[in-house]
């Protein structure tokens, strides 16, 4: 469970930080994928999950 709370506090951290410093970068992103089609959206979460996925595989395979 500790380590759930640390993933959990660790992406709010790094998502309050960029929101922190560059509140119109993040509109201007919100509005590039908004003009994107449903389907490039649903492939960019999914790269997304499958990059964060290897992240957690790499971080635990180094005794993390």
């Amino acid at each position: 469970m500790a380590t759930v709370l640390l993933a959990i506090g660790l992406v709010l951290l790094v998502e309050g930080l960029v929101y922190a410093l560059a509140p119109r970068l993040v509109e201007q992103m919100l509005e590039t994928f908004r003009a994107l089609p449903e389907e490039a959206r649903r492939l960019l979460g999914l790269t997304a999950m499958a990059l964060g996925l290897a992240l957690v595989w790499l971080a635990h395979a180094l005794g993390a």
